[in-house]
């Protein structure tokens, strides 16, 4: 079967409109500044009334519970649904989330006791859901064609599909100029199904970290997340425990992204087909990316928390489709980084600013010891201005007594070298001109089923070296990497540790150093921008 995402030349048009073409015929972009802010997406204006930023208090997300505990692993049960929540002050908006949830529960397991969580879906289309950085075998990574589908939804893979009537789960790609498919290959035996409900096997055998999860539905992955289907998994462990860090309530998530907002409340999304059980894909003025004019903090807009006077460790995750973040502190002050996207740095950073890409992680300890109370300090996008320059504000309200300092170093963490690699592979993230229209490829390749890039050997380290025309936030599922170098030269400083997501930004090359560890099987590296992802910027490897 064919159906990859091809651009129409109008719609490569709204592409290059903000963008530089440096090559010609090869449709390679760059992006350029417009009005003094990156462009890393199309912008997408709401039409509901907004809320003045700092009048929301900041929600935590609810802590998702064990149904029951046997034989040392814990089973969770949680449903996909649709939900009316107020967002906005006044306003309903229907979501998609887990337990009907936006951000969904958070799972917290620990590092070596498995954890087994059973989806079940009541939403009106498929699913498939991804633990993102999870160390998980290949049956339960969420692959975009394993799919948990309704009940009352008929699958036929040569076809499209609807709930009660015949046809398949999706549409495989995009469209051309005449709205035909191209480009990508689906074989019809390529979908696995589990009907209604599917359970996820996590060994959490991995570090303590930040990690997420979201739906990764082929085709589709970018509307359903924005309509409310991902959150956070935490894995816990004896050494992340044995610091003198921030916990308990001074411990706290932040899922930062952005939306737009339709009169009545509901989300705005420019999806060729609202129903998402047709024809995949977005207008062509957003195939680029999607980015909003509401920033989301923990499902609540530009939110305010009260805090004490005392040290604090914030889970930064970027999960947004397509916007980028330099966060910074005004008043200026530094910021302590401990974590990134796969567990804890050697040692503390302390930094002014932390940029994040969509899917990277960040763990930031702020210390509101240095401000009295009464005060209020904003965490900011530096890359925007207006309302969507803020993020959070946080509010001081009291002294109080702070058990937890910095140490000076976290854990032991022994830098991979070139001498660790057994071989280097390249992978090239760009539009590339096809048959007809324009594609997000890797290695000039649109998303295929049957196609493998590389076949890693389990328990080696490999060098992948990415190259980009454009903001492409590359993502390993399974194989965590440290970055070695972008152009030639060291990382930036909060970039340390081991990552499953890096900012690959135009025209740059960024090496990573990726270890193949846990389990034999087909896996996945893709494009994190989300709209990107779902136009077949998409490609298999297999672990051997």
């Amino acid at each position: 079967m064919n159906g990859t995402r091809r651009l129409s030349r109008r719609g490569f048009l709204a592409v290059t409109g903000g963008m530089t073409v440096a090559a010609a015929g090869g449709g390679t972009l760059a992006a350029t500044a417009s009005g003094g802010r990156e462009v890393s997406g199309g912008r997408l204006a709401g039409r509901a009334e907004l809320p003045r930023p700092f009048t929301v208090p900041l929600p935590v997300p609810t802590v998702a519970r064990p149904v029951r505990t046997t034989g040392g692993v814990d089973r969770y049960e949680v449903t996909q649904r649709v939900a009316d929540v107020e967002i906005l002050p006044g306003l309903r908006t229907p979501v998609w989330g887990y337990d009907g949830l936006f951000p969904g529960p958070t799972f917290v397991g620990r590092s070596g006791r498995k954890v087994l969580v059973t989806v079940r879906n009541e939403l009106p289309v498929p699913t498939s859901t991804h633990l993102h950085g999870g160390v998980t075998p290949p049956d339960s990574d969420g692959y975009p064609t394993d799919i948990v589908i309704p009940e009352g939804w008929r699958h036929d893979p040569h076809g499209q599909g609807g709930p009660g009537g015949p046809g398949g789960p999706d549409g495989h790609g995009g469209q051309d100029s005449q709205g035909g498919h191209g480009g990508m290959k689906m074989s019809p035996d390529a979908w696995t199904i589990s009907r209604q409900t599917k359970r996820y096997d996590y060994p959490l055998d991995q570090e303590a970290a930040t990690l997420w999860y979201h739906d990764h539905r082929m085709d589709f992955s970018a509307p359903q997340v924005w309509r409310g289907l991902a959150g956070f998994f935490l894995v816990r462990d004896a050494v992340e425990e044995n610091l003198p860090l921030p916990s308990g309530d001074r411990d706290i998530p932040l899922m930062i992204c952005d939306r737009a907002f339709e009169e009545d409340g509901s989300f705005r999304y420019p999806a060729l087909d609202p129903s998402l059980t047709g024809r995949p894909g977005v207008e062509d003025a957003y195939t680029q990316g999607v980015m909003g004019d509401v920033t989301l903090v923990n499902g609540a807009p530009w939110p305010e928390l009260e805090v004490d006077a005392v040290r604090y460790r914030l889970r930064l995750l970027n999960a947004s489709n397509a916007r980028r973040y330099r966060l910074r502190l005004e008043p200026g002050a530094p910021m302590t980084q401990v974590a990134g996207d796969c567990g804890l740095l050697p040692r503390p950073q302390r930094l002014d600013t932390v940029t994040l890409a969509p899917a990277e992680r960040a763990e930031m300890v702020i210390d509101f010891k240095q401000w009295k109370p009464g005060d209020t300090v904003t965490l900011v996008n530096t890359l925007e201005d207006g309302a969507m320059r803020n993020v959070l504000r946080f509010r001081v309200a009291r002294r109080a007594k702070d058990p937890s300092h910095l140490p000076t170093r976290l854990r032991d963490l022994r830098p991979l070298s070139a001498s660790d690699a057994v071989a280097t592979r390249r992978f090239d993230f760009r539009m590339t001109a096809t048959d007809g229209g324009h594609a997000w490829t890797i290695n000039g390749h649109p998303f295929d089923t049957e196609r493998y890039l590389a076949s890693p050997r389990l328990g080696t380290v490999e060098r992948w070296r990415f190259t980009s025309d454009f903001h492409h936030p590359v993502h390993l599922h399974l194989a965590h990497f440290q970055v070695e170098a972008r152009n030639g030269r060291p990382p930036a400083a909060h970039e340390g540790g081991w990552k499953d997501t890096v900012d690959v930004r135009p025209y740059e090359t960024v090496d990573v150093l990726a270890r193949f560890h846990g389990y034999r099987g087909r896996y996945m590296l893709h494009c994190h921008n989300l709209e990107h992802e779902d136009m077949a910027m998409m490609a298999n490897f297999r672990v051997v």
